[in-house]
């Protein structure tokens, strides 16, 4: 019953409910399982891993589906409580109740236990950012950052590598867009987020150097909960899968 349980968690995690219910509604129905796969589209090998732990826990359909149902509504509850902060650099403003971009990044790194997806666009060695990675690395956290190239932002950067910035720190996997992947010259790798164990997402507009975090009038919101941490790091996941972005040294 354990591995039915594990397998229903990791089904739920990536389905929306009403998917694993049609899931369950199949189940229930004795579906064949190539059928109840196929039915999943791109999470087929989770159904399947579903279904022959079903077939070693002995669980009468009724009994899988009945479960497979309750799991997906549980899970579905969980991730509705979520809570949204604004996060600001730059001036700041008594009028609102914000956070600053410095605090958040370090807490939110310093927050990972099993793994941390930055995306940045630019980065420059800054500090209190390389510490908490650091301290992150030694913890046993997976780091992965995904940074701009000087050839692929063209003349917008210029100075040393966007990637230079964690020279210092072993262990991290650094991830770039390769101009052969890109769908045309002017494509940039833009995007600029942080994400925590799946459970913590901060997007901002802030690029990962002193200026952005701290004096640039920069803006950004951090998600607790929710479905977007653990969508954000899938997206990416299937990105590096799929090597649309491919691993940098900086050698």
């Amino acid at each position: 019953m354990r591995q039915y349980a594990a397998a229903v968690a990791a089904l739920v995690q990536r389905l929306p409910a009403e998917r694993v219910h049609t899931v369950a509604d199949q189940i229930g129905q004795d579906w064949p399982t190539d059928a109840v796969a196929w039915n999943a589209a791109g999470e087929a090998s989770l159904v399947q891993a579903v279904l022959a732990a079903q077939r070693s826990a002995g669980l009468t359909a009724a009994a899988a589906a009945a479960y497979l149902r309750g799991a997906a509504d549980g899970y579905q509850r969980g991730v509705q409580r979520q809570q949204v902060e604004l996060v600001v650099s730059g001036p700041a403003s008594a009028a609102a109740p914000v956070r600053a971009t410095a605090a958040v990044l370090v807490d939110l790194i310093a927050a990972a236990n099993r793994e941390l997806l930055l995306v940045t666009y630019s980065a420059r060695p800054y500090p209190p950012v390389i510490a908490a990675l650091q301290a992150a690395l030694l913890r046993g956290v997976g780091v992965d950052i995904v940074v701009e190239t000087l050839a692929g932002a063209g003349s917008a950067l210029s100075g040393t590598e966007p990637a230079a910035a964690f020279a210092g720190l072993s262990g991290i996997r650094l991830w770039h867009w390769p101009a052969d992947t890109r769908p045309s010259p002017g494509a940039k790798m833009h995007a600029k987020l942080a994400v925590a164990d799946r459970q913590i997402l901060f997007v901002s507009s802030v690029n990962l150097t002193q200026s952005g975090v701290e004096h640039s009038l920069e803006t950004g919101v951090v998600i607790h909960g929710g479905t977007g941490p653990d969508r954000a790091v899938d997206h990416f996941r299937r990105l590096f899968a799929s090597q649309i972005l491919r691993p940098l040294s900086l050698r």
